[in-house]
């Protein structure tokens, strides 16, 4: 890998995992802060092209978010600091000496638990109208019985979400008039596709993606914030009046650093919440606990595999390249041939030689950050996160050449 500041793209990419997920990437945002990097955002000069290259080393002008992390990526985007983020999320910034950098006076207003919970009135306690009638429902058995008869789509609604983002954070509810790249990550609801929203300059729509350019930043935040089953799924309206479902950007991929290296970005940060537990004498093994924690360790196992996967999958293309190339050299198999050949093996792979990436997680012993809830606005408890995530992210970058 080059020097870091010798990259001329830097992206930031958010996963999920609630209000927990959100602090930890804060925590990530102060460490990236002290190691010198800065965040690009606001509202683009009226005239100027958009145009996500830094401007100066170590300027972070790519964002990608999903979920939770999709929050984080649109204040990011809308210009506001560090500090700000603390403020919101009423974090202390007076305790820790990591913090003190961080407590200037805040112009963005405090999220609050009726800004992220927002009732599902229209859909609670919705049963279907003809339940009793039905042979299936009452010979069904339990399945037939919730699959048809409880028609709750989720318990809250992603609309505080929305409304929060579009009165008291977005300078432009246009990704195309930021000063930055955004992209928001959600899923098709009925369908098996990814979206992706942002400033692209077409509507694209494939089998398994579609890049949507027509939708508002805080519509596609609360499409991808729309965790089943605490959230019920988001309607956005499309140009044709049809309105389409997404729910949570987690479903499909939980890192979708694709979208930052299709836009060109040749560094490649990626923070993510999802850690599973390993054995801590000082708490033992989890059968002792409860059926949520344990619920939440084989989650977290099933996403971090994904993850895992994903990275090994990155590294075994770069190693197949990189053995092809080595081999055509030492067969002194002529530089044209071997161009063209590592040309057409990185385009079928899609794989971009000048890419690198960053993965940032808790570290695998950190029981209190396993347990930590994960929608609580309490202010201990979120400190404790960003300190998590900026120890981590510390950790991370103490291993990269600046």
């Amino acid at each position: 890998m080059k020097k870091i500041r010798e990259k001329r793209q830097i992206a930031l990419v958010l996963s999920g995992g609630g209000i927990k997920a959100a602090a930890f990437h804060i925590g990530v945002c102060m460490a990236l802060h002290e190691k010198g990097f800065r965040f690009r955002g606001g509202m683009r000069t009226e005239g100027e092209r958009p145009d996500p290259v830094a401007k100066f080393p170590l300027e972070i002008a790519t964002f990608v978010g999903s979920s939770a992390g999709a929050i984080i990526s649109s204040i990011l985007a809308s210009g506001y600091s560090i500090s700000d983020l603390l403020h919101a999320f009423e974090i202390e910034t007076g305790t820790k000496k990591a913090m003190r950098g961080f407590n200037t006076p805040s112009g963005l207003r405090k999220i609050t638990y009726f800004d992220i919970f927002s009732i599902n009135r229209n859909g609670l306690f919705r049963l279907v109208p003809d339940f009793m009638r039905r042979k299936s429902l009452v010979s069904g058995g339990i399945e037939a019985l919730l699959k048809y008869g409880f028609k709750v789509n989720g318990l809250f609604t992603t609309r505080g979400i929305e409304r929060y983002l579009r009165e008291a954070v977005l300078p432009t509810n246009d990704f195309h008039l930021l000063d930055c790249a955004l992209y928001i990550v959600a899923t098709q609801l009925n369908h098996s596709r990814k979206a992706i929203f942002g400033p692209y300059d077409e509507y694209v729509k494939k089998d398994d993606i579609k890049l949507v350019n027509w939708a508002s930043i805080s519509e596609s935040v609360a499409a991808s914030a729309s965790l089943p089953p605490v959230f019920s799924p988001y309607g956005i309206r499309n140009p044709k009046g049809k309105t389409i479902y997404f729910f949570d950007g987690e479903i499909r991929d939980t890192l979708s650093t694709h979208a930052a290296t299709d836009s060109g970005a040749d560094l490649v940060i990626a923070s993510y919440s999802i850690q599973p537990y390993h054995f801590n004498s000082v708490i033992g093994s989890l059968h002792r606990f409860g059926i949520p924690i344990i619920a939440n360790q084989a989650l977290y196992q099933v996403v971090e595999q994904k993850i895992k996967r994903h990275i090994q999958h990155q590294g075994d293309i770069r190693a197949t390249i990189n053995i092809v190339e080595g081999y055509c050299r030492e067969n002194d198999i002529a530089d044209e041939h071997r161009t063209r050949l590592v040309d057409a093996l990185s385009k079928r792979l899609n794989y971009r030689a000048a890419v690198d990436y960053m993965y940032i997680h808790p570290h695998p012993q950190d029981y209190d950050f396993f347990f930590a809830d994960h929608f609580s606005l309490n202010g201990n408890i979120l400190n404790k996160i960003v300190m998590s995530g900026f120890k981590s992210a510390l950790r991370t970058l103490r291993r990269y050449n600046f």
